[in-house]
């Protein structure tokens, strides 16, 4: 077996060239002030949302990234937290509300509010002082809905220092496409039945509701011009979604974005055969705002 992977390695060199060390290997164990995980809860909007913060090891303060899921969250990308860990980031994880048990009622709305309130969480004294956060560097990434939700939640702050967008979905684009019935119920079969389970105090006719009459709040492509001054990555998946991560990434060219990593991947939209090559690319993205 060693022969083998020694033959893959001289056949494909950049294969381990070109992914991060933090991808792939642990850092050694720093005894004083080691890595650690710790689930809270974390208000909005009168409800408690359930979270996780992945807190990198050493003193610090860390970089940290808030880390967004998608609808309904069946892929947490908790793999990606853990590289960034890997590579020196806190990295914070909720369920909006309305969902996988936290408080409240589930909606788009409600999702990009509580992306707001995680990062005024992030930057409360007692967060700060318990996690090591260095509330200079906070950045957001999420993965289909979770990117509409990165991508809102930073468009509305400009501290953030910028925005990882994974395969991320425009609801804004769904809800036109509804004028074809044909399309409309396909995405009600296949995107939102399945999905209902995990989600409280919503209905199939809610959400479809809500997409139906998205505006731009909900808009990817109309996102973009409030990001393209920082840092922003598209990463789309061929047998996804990608092709909104591509509209997206030519509003932002259009709108002057002059960091911006745009690229589809050859996979579906859980990137299921390309988990390391996207925790690389997150990583390497990360890279960039180290001191």
């Amino acid at each position: 077996m060693r022969l083998i992977l020694l033959a893959l390695l001289v056949a494909q060199p950049s294969l381990a060239a070109t992914v991060p060390p933090a991808v792939t290997a642990d850092p050694p164990i720093d005894a004083a002030h080691p890595a650690t995980m710790a689930a809270f809860t974390i208000p909005s909007g009168g409800a408690m949302l359930n979270a996780v913060m992945y807190t990198a090891a050493g003193p610090g303060p860390h970089p940290t990234l808030l880390l967004f899921h998608g609808f309904p969250g069946n892929e947490q990308n908790l793999d990606l937290a853990q590289a960034a860990r890997r590579a020196g980031w806190n990295v914070m994880t909720l369920h909006y509300r309305g969902s996988w048990g936290s408080g409240g009622t589930f909606s788009f709305a409600h999702c990009l509010e509580d992306g707001a309130n995680a990062v005024t969480f992030l930057r409360l004294p007692a967060t700060i002082a318990k996690f090591g956060i260095d509330p200079r560097r906070i950045a957001v990434a999420g993965h289909s809905m979770g990117g509409i939700v990165a991508a809102r939640t930073a468009a509305g702050d400009p501290n953030i220092v910028g925005a990882f967008l994974i395969d991320p979905a425009d609801f804004a684009a769904i809800g036109r496409s509804f004028a074809d019935p044909k399309q409309r119920e396909d995405f009600l079969v296949g995107e939102v039945r399945g999905d209902m389970p995990p989600l409280s105090g919503t209905s199939e006719a809610a959400i479809m509701d809500e997409v139906a009459h998205a505006g731009p709040t909900l808009d990817l492509v109309a996102t973009m011009p409030a990001l393209a001054g920082r840092p922003l990555a598209l990463i789309g998946a061929k047998r996804g979604i990608g092709f909104m991560a591509e509209a997206a990434a030519t509003a932002a060219r259009s709108a002057g974005a002059k960091h911006l990593e745009a690229v589809t991947l050859p996979t579906d939209h859980s990137f299921s055969d390309m988990r390391i090559a996207l925790a690389g690319r997150l990583v390497a993205w990360l890279a960039q705002f180290d001191r």
